[in-house]
């Protein structure tokens, strides 16, 4: 659920109504904020705290709190002279004092701790709020600092997105309770980075309350991993069909099925043309089932519940990936030159026999839409869904970026979720091949495909984040990278739970 900074408050304020104190809800966010931060460094390193006058600066030090208890170094850097502080923020602090470690480490992990402003403020930065805004850039750009927003960067509209120009750009926003409308708009993405929202036991929304935008997190994601039956057979996990791979591109196919087996699908089968067939089952997974055929559409006699199509097909099968998409009865996956080959034929889609998961990035959702160029993300969407209304089947859109966005039409309007995981290093060819294998295995075991998108690219993310914990770079992330992280992830979304 989205809500606005007005919203906010008055969930804040039914809280402290129904008994709970201010100093409760700090303290449990300064604690939830702290495990984000050990979550990304394991290792304790130094922490930077920049903090404010008012209750975001209070998060700011119960999160250094914790993290001096954990080891870390802090470097406090306050804003404004301590007798200025607000009383429960002038309390926190004196706490983080008692814990704060004094020995410097030589070569460690140097954090930012922004929490200046919080969705309070409106007005464009002053000082001495510019100046020390500009202190943590100069740590981020010098001294490779990873900064963390408490909430919201300082210096970005908590509604509108809009941002100062001097505004923290923020490598990880934490934001607690609920996620702020401004914090998901496009022009708000480079100042907020990698968002975390964590709910709050006290922060409860209104009933009636009942957004159409979303956040994926491992708490929303939860219910859509219930446990296996103990005599969970293959069968009963999904038969999927992958049709990709051409000369040049036989990494695709190779990929893309083994995404699919790595994210539960019960039998995979790859379908391919013969003249790659003996490089494709050369280096294919031995769980996948690599299958020659003349013509794509010979997959259709196979019995599938989910298929994935276009990664690495080129243009020259155009025909036949289209028939595919038209006939197929089941749920599937549509990518890559797929989509190119839908961009020239868009009535494919509209006579399609079953539902349909669409995975453009920015340039394939330029050719399926050109007015995308001119449009922001949400309202790409929206129009895009709106053209393929009369369609004979359901699409739902997930639009790759990052902050990757699923839409969906239904009755109420436009269903719409924000993926909250990644980081640049996906930026690599690949990504979305290992992305349709995902989806196609999640279509396979029942998903529904708006949570099949909601889920496959919240994995995929956060696999990408492991595998730059464990000693990935950004620069050195490939997409195969990420097979290993999946059982990880998908954990993470199950102990959510606990």
């Amino acid at each position: 659920m989205l809500v606005t900074c007005r919203e906010m408050k008055e969930i804040e304020e039914r809280a402290f109504a129904a008994g709970i104190s201010a100093e409760t809800l700090m303290e449990e966010a300064g604690a939830l904020m702290a495990a984000q931060v050990k979550s990304f460094f394991p290792s304790a390193g130094i922490c930077h705290i920049f903090f404010g006058k008012g209750h975001n600066g209070g998060d700011a030090l119960v999160t250094a709190r914790h993290l001096a208890q954990a080891g870390w170094q802090i470097e406090s850097h306050p804003v404004f002279p301590r007798e200025t502080l607000a009383p429960l923020t002038q309390k926190k602090l004196v706490e983080a004092e008692a814990a704060i470690i004094t020995t410097r480490r030589a070569t460690a992990p140097q954090i930012v701790l922004d929490g200046m402003l919080g969705i309070g403020a409106k007005r464009g930065l002053t000082e001495p709020i510019r100046s020390a805004a500009g202190a943590i850039q100069r740590l981020r750009r010098e001294n490779g600092a990873t900064v963390f927003a408490m909430d919201i960067p300082t210096g970005l509209d908590g509604d509108t997105g809009e941002a100062d120009p001097e505004a923290v750009v923020a490598d990880f926003t934490l934001c607690v309770g609920f996620a702020k409308r401004g914090l998901v708009a496009d022009a708000a993405l480079d100042f907020v980075g990698r968002l975390a929202v964590l709910p709050l036991a006290g922060l409860i929304a209104p009933d009636e309350a009942r957004s159409l935008e979303s956040i994926a997190t491992p708490h929303t994601l939860a219910g859509l991993l219930p446990p296996r039956r103990y005599s969970t057979y293959k069968g009963d996990c999904g038969r999927v069909g992958i049709v990709a791979g051409s000369r040049g591109f036989t990494g695709a196919a190779v990929m893309a099925a083994q995404a699919a087996v790595r994210a539960g699908a019960g039998l995979v089968s790859l379908f391919v043309t013969p003249d790659i067939y003996p490089i494709v089952a050369s280096a294919a997974m031995p769980e996948v089932m690599v299958t020659p055929v003349d013509c794509y559409l010979a997959a259709l006699d196979f019995p599938l519940d989910a298929l994935a199509i276009g990664p690495g097909v080129g243009l020259d099968e155009a025909p036949d990936v289209l028939a595919v998409i038209e006939y197929f009865a089941g749920p599937m996956v549509v990518d890559a030159d797929a989509l190119n080959a839908l961009s020239k034929s868009p009535e494919a889609l509209r006579r399609a026999a079953g539902p349909r998961l669409l995975t453009p990035h920015p340039g394939e959702m330029r050719r399926l839409f050109p007015a995308s160029g001119e449009l922001s993300r949400k309202e790409t969407a929206e129009r895009y869904l709106q053209s393929v209304a009369q369609s004979q089947s359901p699409v739902t859109l997930l639009l790759k970026g990052s902050r990757t966005l699923v839409a969906e039409s239904i009755t109420e309007g436009l269903r719409v979720s924000y993926n909250s995981t990644g980081n640049p290093g996906m930026a690599s060819g690949g990504m979305g091949d290992i992305l349709s294998g995902v989806c196609a295995a999640l279509a396979g075991q029942g998903l529904s495909l708006f949570d099949t998108a909601r889920l496959g690219a919240w994995v995929c993310g956060r696999a990408a984040e492991r595998a730059v914990t464990d000693g990935q770079s950004q620069e050195s992330l490939a997409a195969t990278d990420l097979l290993a992280q999946f059982g990880r992830a998908f954990n993470e979304i199950r102990q959510s739970v606990l």
